[in-house]
């Protein structure tokens, strides 16, 4: 019974037809998040030039105050969202890089190499050309804003070509936006930390420390990760660093490990399952009608949950939440662009706007291009499977869309309208122009290859 229920688990061909591999429902989620992104982004825009602009604007700033005796929090609804809520944003950013790290896309020097120079290109590009447009001028504080990579609109674009593109090339362009994201969140700890209090810093050591030993001992409940990250958070929040950093922080102490190992969950699964057994007439269509069968089936059910690690628990839980609540809620909070008395035209030709259209619209490709060139003529990277360089190229075009990461450090580089709103358009017609020039170039690709089939 044991030899067949190894079998009929682990069969390769049998789960291949079966289900979806982990990286595709990865992506298929982040393609049908897009779509709510691109609602609420659509959203905002509307709103904010309808009669009731003034209302959107004054919305998101509304001040609420989290208070627990004599201490307190108050903030805008616009920080509960961007230093709150972003916080599960970069926490699930982590339980992902982790995984990655793991067992994924990330897994090995040769695998990680490739994503990661190409990553590093698309950020370091973006940026140059960034400084070359606003070198000496107030907005070259906003050098970060061109170097992210939205993964939902990046993988959703590809999903409007479907199968004609090859599998391999959804891992790259996740991976090295993954590793983007990381590379973000060390630009947002480093570069736009205004100023440290030791004090707050020294607790959030103290923080780490209690993760740091809970992951060594294995505990798996979720309350202590969860009291300790709250503890963190506060920290950090208080030291003047951004407080979403405390979400990577805290992801990469989450354990990847189960309290079963697969040989032992097989095993007591296998014991459990033979001592299912139904008479030949059957116990009707409801599992309360046979108490043992009840009890079997609760245990089964436990043993899963003893093998499934807190990580992969976690990330499960909490995406649908950032992916389809908290990610678009942002962008109803942040895209929102009032074109009347603005001066759009005077705007869009501004050195700040133009600096950002053009590192992602170019710069992003050049870098990514460039540096996956580099890496794989060396020899210390390989393409994957199936990708050819007009794929890279399409997939550097496509990382050109920058839309979640480039708002939130956009909010962290300016409070000065005018540069908020110059940045704002730079962000929405880059990512649009990516999208659009993206999709056209990988279209072509894929045309010209069945031509040629």
């Amino acid at each position: 019974m044991l030899t067949k229920l190894k079998k009929n688990l682990f069969s390769g061909e049998e789960i291949g037809e079966r289900l979806v591999r982990p990286f595709q429902r990865f992506s298929e989620q982040e393609a049908s998040s897009s779509i709510l992104l691109l609602g609420a982004a659509v959203a905002a825009l509307v709103w904010a030039n309808s009669p009731f602009s003034q209302l959107y604007h004054t919305f998101w700033h509304i001040e609420l105050s989290l208070s627990v005796g004599p201490y307190a929090i108050s903030k805008s609804l616009f920080h509960w969202i961007n230093d709150g809520l972003m916080a599960f944003f970069f926490f699930t950013v982590g339980l992902e890089i982790k995984q990655e790290m793991l067992v994924g896309e990330l897994a090995s020097f040769r695998q990680v190499f490739l994503p990661a120079a190409a990553a590093l290109g698309g950020m370091l590009f973006p940026s140059l050309i960034f400084f070359l447009f606003n070198r000496g001028t107030p907005a070259l504080h906003g050098w970060g804003i061109p170097m992210a990579t939205d993964i939902a609109f990046a993988l959703g674009a590809l999903a409007v070509l479907g199968r004609r593109l090859p599998l391999g090339l959804r891992a790259f362009l996740s991976a090295f936006a993954i590793a983007d994201d990381l590379g973000a969140v060390l630009v947002i700890a480093l570069f736009y930390t205004k100023a440290i209090v030791l004090d707050y810093l020294l607790v959030g050591a103290v923080f780490i420390g209690g993760l740091a030993i809970a992951n060594f001992f294995r505990i798996r409940r979720t309350l202590v990760y969860v009291l300790l990250g709250i503890g963190l958070w506060l920290s950090v929040l208080g030291s003047g660093v951004h407080a979403t950093v405390a979400g990577i922080v805290i992801a990469m102490f989450i354990p990847a490990k189960g309290k079963y190992d697969t040989d032992k969950f097989i095993g007591e699964v296998g014991t459990l399952m033979n001592e299912l057994q139904c008479d030949p007439s059957g116990f009707g269509h409801s599992i309360l009608l046979n108490a043992r069968h009840l009890n079997i089936v609760q245990s089964v059910e436990l043993a899963a949950h003893h093998a499934e690690t807190p990580l992969q628990r976690l990330e499960h839980s909490l995406y649908p939440w950032v992916a389809f609540v908290i990610i678009p809620l942002f962008a109803l909070c942040n895209a929102g662009l009032t074109f009347a008395g603005t001066g759009a035209l005077r705007a869009f030709t501004s050195p700040l706007t133009l600096g950002i259209v053009f590192g992602l619209l170019l710069g992003k490709p050049l870098g990514i291009g460039l540096f996956s060139y580099l890496a794989v003529k060396t020899g210390l990277a390989s393409l994957p499977r199936g990708v050819k360089w007009p794929h890279v190229i399409g997939a550097g075009i496509l990382g050109g869309i920058g839309f979640t990461m480039s708002l939130f450090i956009m909010g962290l580089s300016f409070n000065e309208d005018k540069l908020l709103i110059q940045a704002k358009l730079g962000i929405l017609s880059g990512s649009l122009a990516s999208a659009l020039l993206g999709l056209a170039f990988l279209w072509s690709v894929s045309y010209r290859k069945r031509s040629l089939d």
